[in-house]
């Protein structure tokens, strides 16, 4: 039943009430004024209630069709189209000529559907044979062209409040509420929601495109997801306003593509992970910091790996700057590179030599061994170590410059060797990590390690293999993801067959029983436990 609103004195009420039968027209023109006679009639929606959220096909308010829209030559040379959007109510006359026509009957609402962007072309080629598959011809990096977007959706707002003529409308609704002084009435809100249109669907329009794609959707839309969609655009505007920078088309793709592929009880909790996540790593860097500026023996520790720690994070900083990758991601990564620089002063002896300048002008830096670690057998399990390694990584690293030179593209070779570096890191970088593994080994102990930080780098790491079914990524780094979970299990594997015993000896010379070190009398049988004398006499009493 439909029943109108009527509106108190100063205040207005919406034209069309709930249960309001009406039509639904698509029309495409190349002008941006809505005219009959120089507009085309793609679809029509017949049957449409005001309200109404469980008709249709599928018994949720909402209506598809399909259509195909020739591309002209003005569209294929940069040419604009606007979509005219008009609503009528049933057996109302549509044509603003005619003489039964009425104003209150026909809401229109007009939206130029082609954009224009600049073309973002990355000219990757071969370095050996210099083809490139990414090149078109006649296509110019940075040209202006017309793009198209295949979605479009059609949203009528059913809202039936009263708005006050004496106090300004709140916004959004300030935007699409226009209140006529004469009927003190106001027209109903004819929405396109294009919130959910990924920009990866657009593509430009040009010579080659003949038909140009276009799924319709009507479905009405709810005033709390209105407001929401509203805001989203509310925020961007003043975003330009005031300067701040904004997401990438690419990363907003993520999100909604997140949002939209993802079961919800999955994105709520990867939502809810992703902040531990964030807790996590900043824990990760404190317990690392904590724990070198604390360090006075290296006894045990894998130096060797500390410095190629640097050589691999400053890879992946390089990478990531020259892919335009998210402000928190290259934030992250250079923490952890100013960390493992600073981890240098921990691990060696570092000096500047003023006497002896490099050029005769910058004073030169000496870099030593510490003596805990020169005068250990960590340094030569260290280095017995990287020399297996160096006979594995050796071979791997030629053979996958090589592949990367022969069957890929690059942009040049500064960003063939990042991408062969970073490539390389990704595959077998988790090889890096055994180093620290063949200590242990040798040593039978893992009480040298900074275990707090290694736990809540692993947490990240599992964190990090949830987002790795969630996000879309390339399944080689999808791979990687799990590389640093093997390694971890290795550790908790050494952590379980090295148990502290409160008898046994560590590197530092002293045990759990003994903290302050091991009395003079004692002795050591071949696995480092301490049997004292009167430990030996009780043995011998028990043996006779």
């Amino acid at each position: 039943v439909s029943t109108q609103s009527t509106g108190a004195p100063g205040q207005a009420s919406n034209m069309w009430p709930t249960g309001t039968e009406f039509e639904l027209f698509l029309y495409a023109s190349p002008d941006d004024e809505f005219s009959l006679s120089n507009s085309s009639l793609i679809h029509a929606f017949a049957g449409l209630k005001m309200g109404e959220w469980y008709d249709g096909p599928e018994k949720n308010g909402a209506r598809t069709y399909q259509a195909h829209i020739p591309a002209t030559p003005d569209l294929q040379n940069n040419g604009s189209l606007y979509f005219h959007i008009v609503a009528v109510r049933d057996q109302a006359e549509i044509n603003p000529l005619h003489p039964d026509y009425k104003y209150t009957d026909v809401v229109v609402l007009t939206k130029q559907w082609t954009k224009f962007k600049k073309r973002k072309i990355q000219a990757k080629t071969n370095l050996l044979t210099g083809e490139s598959s990414s090149v078109q011809e006649g296509v110019v990096d940075g040209e202006v062209v017309s793009f198209w977007h295949p979605n479009l959706t059609i949203s009528f707002l059913d809202d039936q409040r009263l708005w006050s003529t004496s106090q300004p409308i709140p916004p959004p609704f300030d935007k699409w509420v226009h209140i006529d002084p004469e009927s003190m009435q106001y027209k109903p809100i004819l929405y396109i929601n294009d919130y959910w249109d990924l920009a990866s669907d657009m593509f430009p329009v040009n010579n080659t495109v003949d038909v140009l794609p276009l799924s319709i959707t009507y479905a009405p839309i709810s005033i709390f997801y209105f407001q929401i969609y509203e805001a989203q655009k509310m925020q961007k505007d003043w975003n330009k306003m005031l300067g701040v920078g904004e997401a990438s088309e690419e990363e907003n793709d993520i999100v909604k593509r997140t949002m939209m592929e993802t079961n919800p009880v999955i994105l709520g909790l990867t939502i809810v992970v992703s902040l531990i996540h964030t807790v996590f790593e900043f824990l990760a860097f404190k317990n690392d910091i904590q724990f070198w500026k604390s360090r006075q023996s290296l006894e045990g520790l894998s130096v060797r790996s500390i410095l190629f720690n640097i050589f691999t994070q400053l890879i992946v900083v390089l990478y990531v700057l020259d892919n335009d990758t998210n402000t928190m991601v290259v934030i992250s990564v250079c923490v952890g590179l100013v960390i493992e620089f600073w981890k240098i002063t921990k691990v060696m002896d570092v000096s500047v030599d003023f006497a002896n300048p490099w050029f005769g002008i910058i004073p030169a830096m000496r870099i030593a061994d510490k003596s805990s670690y020169a005068e250990s057998p960590t340094k030569m399990y260290d280095r017995l170590a990287f020399k297996y390694l160096s006979w594995v990584l050796t071979p791997l690293l030629v053979g996958y410059a090589i592949y990367s030179l022969l069957y890929e593209e690059h942009r040049g070779w500064y960003s063939w060797t990042l991408n062969m570096c970073y490539g390389y890191l990704l595959m077998f970088g988790f090889i890096m990590m055994t180093p620290q593994l063949f200590i242990n080994y040798k040593m039978k102990s893992v009480a040298h390690l900074p275990w707090r930080m290694l736990t809540y780098k692993a947490l990240n790491t599992f964190i990090d293999d949830l987002f790795a079914f969630v996000i879309k990524m390339p399944t080689l780094y999808r791979l990687g993801c799990f590389r640093d979970d093997i390694i971890f299990f290795i550790y908790l594997y050494q952590r379980y067959k090295y148990r502290e015993d409160p008898n046994r000896v560590n590197e530092f010379g002293t045990s759990g029983a003994h903290p302050e070190g091991v009395p003079v009398e004692a002795e050591m049988d071949a696995e480092g436990t301490i049997k004292l004398p009167e430990a030996k006499a009780v043995e011998a009493k028990k043996n006779e």
